[in-house]
């Protein structure tokens, strides 16, 4: 085993970092506050990389190692979940899924410019009846031949309105279940295709979340992803990598909690002493750090089956499961540790604390994540 990072990862960690600091946490609060989409930082992130790290550079991407992807996320996480959750759609869904699956024309027409951040995309699955359970698809697609009709709902779509390119799970034959579902490419200005409101949300306020409405949609037979019949494949496949981004992004959200919460501790004083010597403050730090090295090292796992090409079903829902349960903890008593400062915008925490929900629940909730590892480790 070696635990070493290459110069290459550290690098990609430190540049992330400093674009965290410098470029997100200025007006963090505010756009969380306004519920303001980070625009600007996005773009910025897309002209740094960020936004198609792992894609091969012939079509634009970095063509970065998945690790280096983790450590980016973790970064960006720690600051701002708004955005990086944007950088993990855009790189574990949307980028991902195209580079694997799609076509070369595809590929040469929606994916260079969403791997270089000129366009973000979208991943669309989720419906009003059909969540966790996604074989539910109410969303149909109906074959005519040159072309699909679409029609249906997408609920709580990130990128929503900002996005450019969506890829979307429907139905084309309710008599084959999963295997009657496809997914495609739809984009932005399509006729009958309309952004619902957006959703004023608990957490991670300045991403842009909306439903969206398909009506007589005319989809291109060509913006069909894979062969028929593909798209309930296509979605796990995708989805599984994308745990891996949302497992990052809570460690993030975790560890940027906990780094507040230590430095406040070594600063604020009660019973003539930091509370940092206190024992009761000092044991939860411990815990709290033990729980993230735990929890970083679930993600970089995970990651690094995703590089060596072998299975990283059980690693990605462990390390998701995981680091999610462990954000909602940390940041909790990171609030705690703040006293009443904590249950204030000013010190970061409650916003962070509010991030870590979500974690949670999308790309695979909590419980289906114990689905997937239960299923696995119960195989005969």
């Amino acid at each position: 085993m070696d635990f070493t990072l290459t110069e290459e990862q550290i690098m990609i960690r430190d540049a992330a970092r400093d674009f965290a600091q410098n470029e997100l946490l200025p007006g963090v609060i505010d756009r969380d506050e306004k519920q303001q989409f980070p625009a600007e930082q996005i773009k910025k992130m897309g002209e740094l990389g960020f936004l198609g790290m792992m894609v091969d550079p012939n079509y634009g991407g970095s063509g970065l190692d998945t690790v280096s992807y983790v450590l980016a996320m973790e970064e960006i996480s720690k600051i701002d979940a708004s955005a990086s959750v944007v950088m993990s759609v855009n790189n574990s869904l949307v980028c991902w899924g195209l580079e694997t699956f799609g076509t070369e024309e595809q590929k040469q027409k929606y994916l260079i410019p969403l791997a270089k951040g000129e366009i973000i995309g979208a991943f669309c699955l989720s419906e009003p009846e059909a969540g966790s359970d996604a074989t539910s698809q109410r969303t149909t697609a109906i074959d005519k031949g040159d072309y699909y009709v679409l029609n249906g709902t997408k609920n709580w779509i990130t990128n929503g309105n900002s996005a450019s390119v969506y890829l979307v799970i429907a139905q084309t034959d309710v008599e084959k279940g999963h295997r009657g579902i496809n997914a495609f490419i739809v984009e932005k200005g399509m006729d009958g295709f309309a952004v619902g409101n957006k959703e004023n949300k608990l957490g991670i306020r300045g991403s842009d979340t909306h439903s969206l409405m398909f009506t007589d949609v005319k989809v291109p037979k060509e913006n069909r992803i894979g062969e028929d019949g593909f798209g309930f494949t296509f979605a796990m496949k995708t989805l599984a990598g994308g745990r891996i981004g949302i497992a990052a992004q809570a460690l993030g959200i975790a560890s940027g909690a906990y780094e507040l919460a230590l430095q406040y501790s070594k600063e604020r004083k009660a019973f003539g002493k930091e509370i940092s010597r206190h024992q009761a403050i000092a044991f939860k730090l411990a815990d709290m750090a033990t729980q993230i090295e735990a929890a970083r090292h679930l993600c970089i796992k995970a990651a690094w089956d995703k590089d060596q090409h072998t299975n990283y079903d059980l690693s990605g829902a462990m390390a998701k499961l995981y680091a999610a349960e462990m954000a909602m903890k940390v940041t909790v008593e990171a609030v705690q540790i703040h006293g009443g400062y904590g249950f204030v915008k000013e010190y970061h925490v409650e916003r962070l604390m509010r991030d870590a929900k979500i974690t949670q629940i999308y790309e695979g909730t909590s419980e289906i994540q114990q689905i997937v590892i239960s299923r696995s480790i119960l195989k005969d």
